[in-house]
């Protein structure tokens, strides 16, 4: 581990020689500027704006500019000779529960190592310490000519030390919340609860930076001579119904993770039964048949619904009624004789109405048949006349 910082960890009257490595690396792509002419590499030169004179590192000093524009020199020796403790000491103030710090405040990440054999026993003592406590510890120290406050926790076998950014360097994050008022119900809050379970949790292993290999793909596919890789074209962003994008999200989710249709909307159903709004049960419903369906054509689908079963219900209402006035007309009498001749006669108008509905069709049967014939006659006759005119002109 190649040390940027070497001195001591003080935890109380414990002194620990640490030194400070980076706990992390890029693989950000790095592009050099070219001329494009004949592609040599543009070089930048520091040079001196009063004489234009070029500068080695040699004859370059730093020094402080003050608000009336005044330079004061500041070497190397007056910042090592600073009467500031945390030049070389990281002094431990205090301790906290790590989730408590704000993400925002988080910054660079660094290892911290003992610096000889005889800093192992005091080094894990205090690793052992945080990790049992489940706390971290506070403490500034000066780095790269400023001062840094950092966080130190245990982390597997090490003590990880992460920069923290000053509190009066965080920016108000009011700017960026949404303006106005914004309602969010609680059916679509439960749905995309479903959608976050539905999700799952996520594994940081898997991800991979697409960017670098893609531009390394580039770099091969010109070196080669072959067809560089096609761009994938992002289609126009579109304003979508909120349900029925929550409701197809879960949809996918669960048929990317194999599981079953209906099976990955149970917890939507849920939701949309704790809402009275019928466009935000069918969003939320089960049924694979209008899982992509828009919210106005379900509405428009329960409402035919609706009205087919209210008229089949009516039929069966009107039926009911003439059955039941029929039985009470028979009944009224008390007499079976009564009840047989009411048969009877129903009988007898039934047999009267089966006959007239013959006699009808017969009607329509033999009115139709005289006029098949009529209309074959009149073929024939046209035929005949067409060939008689025919021989007329052949003789």
């Amino acid at each position: 581990m190649r040390s940027v910082w070497s001195g001591n960890l003080a935890f109380g009257l414990v002194s620990i020689p640490v030194k400070l490595g980076s706990a992390v690396s890029s693989h950000k792509i790095s592009f050099r500027q070219v001329h494009l002419t004949d592609q040599g590499r543009v070089r930048y030169q520091k040079t001196c704006e009063l004489d234009e004179e070029v500068l080695t590192a040699a004859d370059i000093g730093r020094a402080y500019e003050t608000p009336d524009e005044q330079l004061v020199e500041i070497t190397d020796a007056d910042l090592r000779a600073l009467p500031l403790p945390t030049a070389k000491t990281i002094e431990v103030s205090g301790f906290l529960d790590a989730a408590s710090v704000d993400a925002m405040q988080l910054d660079t990440p660094y290892f911290l190592a003992p610096a000889s054999p005889a800093a192992n026993k005091p080094y894990v003592l205090m690793r052992e310490a945080l990790a049992r406590a489940g706390k971290a510890a506070v403490g500034k120290f000066a780095m790269r000519n400023s001062e840094h406050l950092a966080l130190i926790r245990a982390h597997d076998d090490v003590l990880l030390l992460q920069t923290l950014r000053w509190p009066d360097e965080l920016n108000s994050p009011a700017e960026a919340a949404p303006k106005g008022s914004v309602s969010i119900s609680d059916s679509e809050l439960k749905l995309a609860d479903t959608l976050i379970s539905a999700l799952g949790e996520a594994d940081l292993t898997s991800y991979h930076d697409e960017y670098a290999q893609a531009v390394e793909a580039l770099v091969t596919a010109k070196l080669e001579g072959s067809e560089l890789p096609a761009a994938e074209q992002a289609g126009p962003g579109k304003v979508v119904d909120l349900m029925a994008a929550l409701r197809a999200s879960v949809e996918q989710a669960k048929g990317g993770r194999g599981e079953g249709a209906g099976s990955g909307t149970s917890g939507a159903s849920g939701a949309s039964g704790a809402s009275g709004d019928s466009a935000t049960d069918e969003a939320a419903d089960g049924d694979d048949r209008t899982g992509h369906a828009s919210v106005t054509e379900l509405k428009s689908s329960r409402r035919s619904g609706a009205k087919k079963t209210a008229a089949g219900k009516k039929a069966t209402a009107s039926k009911s009624s003439g059955m039941r006035s029929g039985g009470t007309g028979s009944s009224g009498t008390g007499s079976s004789g009564t009840r047989s001749a009411g048969a009877k006669s129903a009988s007898a108008k039934s047999a009267g109405t089966k006959s007239t509905a013959s006699k009808t069709a017969a009607a329509k049967g033999g009115t139709s048949k005289a006029g098949a014939r009529k209309t074959a006659a009149t073929k024939k006759t046209a035929a005949a006349k067409k060939t008689a005119a025919s021989r007329r002109k052949a003789g």
